[in-house]
């Protein structure tokens, strides 16, 4: 897969020397945002029905319009730079649309990567050798209780007991399966704040684009 985020990234630099060309390009990709938003709660086969149905024509349409417009252009301008990056990477950056379960955009990998970027000085040194495996063991636990809004040390004391039991039944313990069956321990409030934020973030961006659009 690819990450819509980067191509889109790049197209944005370029508006200023070829803005009618980059921002043709960025609105296309607006609209692959927006077909998102309206899939963010849908069931992965749902979802995988409407990127199908209407993110495929805008692919092809964004598609059909590179092609032509690579000609035309010198080779180390930023918008040459961009498309060339955008059709090596095409068919990885149309996968997402295949299978619900993917994403159009690595940022939610890559936040999740910065916390660790972020303490890397203080986790320089850990003990012992053992120690820096042992760490990312727990890392990786505890992110995936704070991915399901899971109360961590409700959900790591029970996985430390049942690792110590004679019938673990480690397959209940994965974070999602956990957490459906334990809602007391899921934390909504957190939850909420997520939704809300995604919610906020959807108006800003649909405000955003009809003021372009109005603006044009």
């Amino acid at each position: 897969m690819a990450c819509w985020a980067h191509a889109r990234r790049k197209f944005f630099d370029a508006r200023k020397n070829y803005p009618r060309e980059a921002h043709q390009v960025l609105e296309w990709i607006g609209q692959l945002y927006d077909i998102e938003d309206r899939a963010r709660d849908l069931s992965a086969e749902a979802r995988c029905e409407l990127r199908c149905a209407e993110a495929n024509p805008v692919l092809d349409q964004l598609g059909a319009y590179l092609a032509p417009l690579a000609s035309t252009l010198l080779p180390k301008s930023a918008l040459a730079k961009a498309i060339t990056y955008t059709r090596n990477q095409w068919d990885a950056l149309r996968r997402y649309t295949t299978d619900g379960r993917l994403t159009i955009d690595n940022n939610t990998s890559e936040r999740t990567l910065r916390h660790q970027a972020i303490g890397r000085k203080n986790w320089l040194f850990l003990g012992s050798k053992n120690a820096g495996p042992r760490a990312a063991v727990l890392s990786t636990i505890l992110a995936g209780a704070k991915r399901h809004q899971i109360e961590p040390w409700t959900y790591v004391r029970e996985l430390l007991m049942r690792l110590h039991a004679d019938d673990a039944r480690l397959e209940e313990m994965l974070p999602d399966r956990w957490a459906t069956a334990h809602p007391e321990s899921v934390l909504t409030h957190r939850l909420n704040e997520s939704r809300a934020k995604a919610a906020a973030k959807s108006d800003r961006r649909q405000r955003q684009r009809t003021r372009t659009r109005y603006v044009r």
